[in-house]
């Protein structure tokens, strides 16, 4: 049953985390820059410090109590998820969504899997759980890669814009950055131990985590918007009626924030390996989310039949991927 509330609660979280972005399509009378501020002003500070200060008794107590290189370790690793999530949407950018998309999640999937279990776990990774681990990361290599190649062919071979070399390496380093979201859960491991000592319960732990690690994220995220809004000289969208809009942008706050809460318990109920074998389920799921959601609001009408073909065949493919990590967790 605890297997089963692990996987269970990790792919809920990739559900909130594939359909986060989908309130940018109702903002219509915003810019992307206004949208990601508020997002990341919500998201990122006001409602992970809220649901800390909620959920963990004596909170300052905990960060006091812990290490202060358990500490560092989660504000630099936030730090550089942060820089990561612009680079994901500079890379998105200039290489298109199809060939972008596929090169940082082929990237951030295997990275934020081995890198936590070759320093943590060492001695699983030639176990049968660590072979099955690699069995089904390599088949989400294979779901990411056909759903990559379904959305070129739905879009076209349009040559990447900006410069295919320059997007290449944006994509790089966006793949690089990114999974160091899950280095600062799998590497705060004190921060969850002071704060169930401290009276939290197993599901509210992680919110020792995410304060820190998120409002090292704001910075890039909440810099770059504001570089925009400089640049373009929307500020002054904030100045009109905008009631719809402050609540979409702000739902993609809660929608992120709360795919890391969810993600966070899953992995604790995983046991020593949740960071591990959680990180390719959430990944997982937040593709499926992101495709079947892109099925629903239509981007997939008048798709060639062979890019169809592919992206059901990813799916099913990263359905697979989710049942062989499932099984080598219980093993």
């Amino acid at each position: 049953m605890e297997l089963l509330y692990g996987v269970a609660a990790v792919l809920v979280g990739g559900v909130f985390n594939g359909s986060f972005v989908a309130p940018l399509k109702k903002l219509t009378r915003w810019e992307w820059e206004n949208s990601w501020l508020v997002y990341s002003v919500t998201g990122l500070i006001v409602i992970p410090w809220l649901a800390a200060w909620w959920t963990v008794p004596r909170l300052l107590d905990v960060f006091a109590a812990t290490s202060p290189e358990v500490v560092g370790r989660v504000l630099w690793f936030g730090l550089g998820w942060g820089i990561g999530s612009v680079l994901f949407g500079l890379g998105v950018a200039r290489m298109g969504l199809a060939i972008g998309y596929g090169l940082i999640l082929g990237l951030i999937a295997p990275i934020g899997t081995f890198y936590p279990l070759a320093i943590l776990h060492p001695d699983q990774i030639w176990t049968r759980r660590g072979f099955t681990l690699m069995i089904g990361t390599l088949i989400v290599l294979g779901g990411i890669f056909l759903c990559a190649k379904a959305a070129r062919l739905r879009e076209g071979s349009s040559v990447p814009r900006g410069g295919f070399l320059t997007g290449l390496v944006i994509c790089f380093f966006a793949g690089i950055f990114s999974p160091m979201l899950n280095f600062s859960f799998a590497f705060g491991g004190e921060l969850q131990e002071r704060a169930l000592a401290n009276g939290a319960t197993l599901n509210a732990a992680s919110n020792a985590i995410w304060p820190l690690c998120l409002t090292a994220g704001f910075l890039p995220n909440a810099g770059y918007a504001a570089y925009l809004l400089t640049r373009r000289g929307t500020w002054k969208v904030f100045r009109g009626p905008a009631r719809r809009e402050w609540a979409w942008a702000s739902s993609m706050g809660l929608l992120c924030f709360g795919s890391f809460v969810v993600y966070g318990a899953g992995a604790n109920a995983l046991g020593e390996l949740g960071p591990v074998v959680g990180w390719p389920l959430f990944m997982s799921m937040s593709l499926i989310t992101s495709n079947v959601l892109g099925w629903i609001s239509g981007e997939w009408r008048g798709a060639p039949s062979q890019a169809v073909r592919l992206s059901v065949y990813g799916i099913l493919l990263l359905i697979v991927a989710i049942t062989v990590i499932s099984l080598g967790g219980q093993s």
